[in-house]
């Protein structure tokens, strides 16, 4: 919800593990990989921007948390190849420039900066490859887990692709998609189902629900996490996106707008009550109790004002032509709709719904 990056334990705000599994012939086979979010000190408040400024915290223990994590991560799955899908200009450039530079310090953790929207834009799915091409000797390294039909294990997994972009939702999904194809190809005809020379691809039947597959777990890690489908469902399923894909997108972008704005913040504070990150003592203040301007930090009163401006501002200008005063009438409410709409962006944060419980980091 209202978190981003990573504590100073070096927990991640969203760190998933998923696991596809296979069983055919009775062999039994399983990919792992896992996404999680940048694990840097940084944050975005929401500010009724569509897109909030990245802030990195310039913090000691900065790389002591980044060491933790991937201590951590290579505790539970061995040598790492970090895929990073950042943009690599902007906010998300600098953001992905630090990550890199506090990886790259890190002994068997391999990164690989990929910016996703550059290469793969909205149709090029095929694009995946140039990344693919970059990290196959490492990845195919890694293997995967292979049992035999009587229960002996031939093969073990030895390593993860651990993938991000900001939120490790929409590109994420697309890139471990595109990764588990590769590897349940490999699997496939490790076991004899496939000859050398096929691929999943040339099935449609099997191969349409392999792909619906990692498109309902993308709109469920996405659900979870930001309360709306998956974007860019039609690059998993289609390999680009479609006009309707498109028309999907924006709704669920619209829908992402105004839950981050006006809902995350009650939300968190549910998540950081149920899971005892808050304690509730009886003989403390409410964190709830708001007193003036706060007390109204929600989108009926933003809405009022930029709207109640705007509307008198059409109403006078159906008149300006006919009367000079309705002229300036319209000039007026203009100058006052231009400057509630100031003031409202000015002051972007009180008008969101942000977390009372517990603090950012």
């Amino acid at each position: 919800m209202w978190r981003r990056g990573a504590n100073l334990e070096g927990a991640t705000a969203n760190f998933i593990e998923t696991e596809q599994l296979l069983e055919a012939k009775g062999f039994k086979c399983s990919i792992l990989q896992i996404r999680g979010s940048i694990p840097l000190l940084w944050e975005q408040i929401v500010d009724l921007s569509y897109k909030p400024r990245l802030r990195i915290i310039d913090h000691e223990e900065t790389p002591r948390v980044v060491e933790r994590h991937f201590n951590d991560v290579a505790q539970r799955y061995g040598d790492t190849i970090v895929v990073d899908l950042t943009d690599q200009h902007g906010d998300e450039g600098q953001l992905s420039s630090a990550y890199a530079a506090e990886v790259k310090r890190l002994p068997n953790v391999r990164y690989v900066r990929f910016d996703f929207h550059q290469a793969c834009g909205n149709s090029g799915l095929e694009n995946l490859q140039l990344l693919y091409n970059e990290i196959s000797e490492d990845f195919e390294k890694q293997g995967y887990f292979l049992m035999d039909p009587d229960g002996n294990t031939i093969k073990d997994q030895i390593g993860i692709v651990r993938s991000n972009c900001i939120d490790c939702l929409d590109r994420t999904n697309v890139t471990q998609a595109y990764l588990a194809q590769k590897s349940l190809n490999m699997q496939l005809q490790s076991i004899g189902v496939f000859s050398s020379e096929e691929s999943i691809s040339m099935f449609g039947e099997i191969y349409e629900k392999f792909l619906t597959m990692w498109v309902d777990q993308g709109d469920e890690i996405s659900l979870e996490y930001a309360g709306t489908h998956a974007l860019k469902r039609d690059m998993v399923r289609f390999g680009k996106q479609t006009f309707s894909g498109i028309i999907k997108d924006g709704m669920s972008a619209l829908s992402r707008y105004y839950l981050n704005n006006f809902q995350d913040g009650v939300r968190q504070d549910a998540i950081d009550l149920i899971i005892g990150r808050y304690n509730i003592n009886r003989d403390n203040p409410s964190p709830f109790q708001l007193n003036g301007f706060e007390s109204l930090s929600y989108l009926p009163v933003a809405s009022a004002l930029v709207i109640g401006g705007l509307t008198w501002t059409s109403l006078t200008l159906s008149q300006a032509g006919r009367h000079a005063h309705h002229f300036i009438s319209t000039v007026v409410w203009a100058g006052v709709a231009a400057g509630v709409t100031a003031v409202v962006k000015a002051n972007g944060r009180q008008f969101c719904s942000r977390p009372r419980l517990c603090g950012l980091l």
